[in-house]
C-alpha cells in the first residue's frame, strides 16, 4: 500500500447505532473497507449490547456505556490480533450491535385444534392464543446459534422458531395436567406460568430471555362449542318436566294473539292447549303413581282400576276378565 493510499484510508474513530425501526434484533456496524481507529469510541446505549467478532469468532461483549478502543478494552482481540506492543495501527473486526429491549407483544396461538384426554368430557380438542414478550439476554449465544453474520436479524425471522416451540411445549402441558377442560379456562394464568417455566430452558439456549407469556383465551372447535352450550343449558334447565309445562303455557298467548287469525290462529290454540293438557295428564300421571307407591298395596276384596273394566251396554264396572257383563249379560270384548 502506497502511502497516498494509507492517507486516504477512512478509519473509523466514533462507532454507535440508533435502532430505526422496532422489531430489529442484531446488526452488523458497515464496516467494509473502512478500519478502527486506535483510541476510537464506542457508544453502547441503554437495551443495546455491542459485541466484536474477529476472524469469525466472537470476542468481547460491551454493556452500555462509553469506551476508548484500546488493549485495555479489547483484550482478547489484542491476543487473537497478535498486534504489536505499540498497538498504535488501526485494526479491522466486525461490531454488532444487539437490542436487549423487550419485544412486547408476540402473538402465538394453535394453527389446529390439539387433542387431549380430559376427565370430563373425554377426547376432546381444544385451541388456545395469547401473547408473549422477550429480550436478547446473552448476545454472544445469540449471534453464534442464530442470527450470525447477517447484516440484520429481525423478530419476524425468529417469530416461527418461537410458536412452534410454544404450540409444542403446551401439548406437552395439557397431557401432562391432568385438569378438565374447563378447569383449565377457568385457570388461564396457572396455565400460563407452568407454560413459562417450562419454555424458559429452550428460550436460554438461544440466547434469549422468556419475560412474559400470557394465555389469552382456551376454546373448542365450532362444533364442540354447541354441544357444550347444550350441556349447559341443560343443567341450567334442571327438571325437564317442569319446564316443559312452563314453554307450553307461555305459548298459549302467544298461540291466542297469532296475528293469522281464522282457523289458523284456532287451530295453534287448540294445539297448544291439547300438548298443555298433556303435559298436565302426565305430572299428574307421575304424581299418582308415587302416592300409590307410597300409600303400599291396596286392601284386600278393593278392585283397582287396573283390574276392572266397564260393560259395553250398561255401563257397569266388572271384572277385567269376564267376557260377558253379569248384569245385562252383554257380550264384552
Amino acid at each position: 500500500m502506497s502511502l497516498r493510499d494509507f492517507i486516504s484510508k477512512q478509519f473509523i474513530d466514533v462507532i454507535e447505532w440508533v435502532e430505526p425501526e422496532d422489531g430489529i434484533l442484531a446488526y452488523r456496524y458497515p464496516m467494509q473497507d473502512r478500519e478502527i481507529q486506535n483510541g476510537g469510541k464506542l457508544t453502547v446505549r441503554d437495551s443495546q449490547m455491542a459485541v466484536f467478532v474477529n476472524e469469525g469468532k466472537a470476542a468481547d461483549a460491551f454493556a452500555p456505556g462509553l469506551y476508548t478502543l484500546n488493549t485495555h478494552t479489547l483484550p482478547i482481540l489484542t491476543y487473537l490480533r497478535n498486534w504489536d506492543k505499540a498497538f498504535k495501527s488501526p485494526f479491522k473486526s466486525d461490531v454488532y450491535f444487539f437490542s436487549t429491549r423487550l419485544q412486547t407483544n408476540q402473538h402465538w396461538g394453535t394453527p389446529n385444534p390439539i387433542t387431549i384426554r380430559d376427565k370430563e368430557f373425554g377426547a376432546v380438542r381444544i385451541r388456545a392464543f395469547g401473547i408473549y414478550a422477550y429480550k436478547v439476554a446473552d448476545p454472544k449465544v445469540f449471534y453464534s446459534k442464530v442470527s450470525g453474520t447477517r447484516d440484520v436479524y429481525t423478530v419476524p425471522d425468529l417469530e416461527g422458531q418461537l410458536r412452534n416451540t410454544i404450540v409444542g411445549r403446551m401439548t406437552d402441558t395439557f397431557a401432562n395436567s391432568q385438569l378438565p377442560f374447563l378447569d383449565m379456562a377457568a385457570n388461564q394464568v396457572a396455565l400460563a406460568n407452568t407454560i413459562a417455566t417450562q419454555l424458559k430452558p429452550g428460550f436460554t439456549e438461544l440466547g434469549l430471555s422468556l419475560e412474559n407469556f400470557v394465555v389469552e383465551n382456551l376454546s373448542l372447535p365450532d362444533e364442540l362449542q354447541k354441544i357444550l352450550d347444550q350441556r349447559i343449558s341443560m343443567n341450567m334447565v334442571g327438571d325437564m318436566g317442569r319446564y316443559t309445562q312452563f314453554e307450553v303455557a307461555q305459548s298459549i298467548p302467544t298461540a291466542a294473539a297469532n296475528e293469522g287469525g281464522g282457523a289458523a290462529g284456532v287451530g295453534v290454540g287448540l294445539g297448544a292447549g291439547v300438548a298443555m293438557g298433556q303435559a298436565m295428564a302426565d305430572a299428574l300421571k307421575k304424581a299418582g303413581s308415587s302416592g300409590a307407591e307410597s300409600a303400599g298395596a291396596p286392601v284386600a276384596g278393593t278392585a283397582t282400576s287396573a283390574e276392572t273394566k266397564f260393560c259395553l251396554n250398561c255401563g257397569k264396572p266388572i271384572p277385567k276378565t269376564s267376557k260377558f257383563c253379569p248384569e245385562c249379560g252383554h257380550a264384552q270384548p
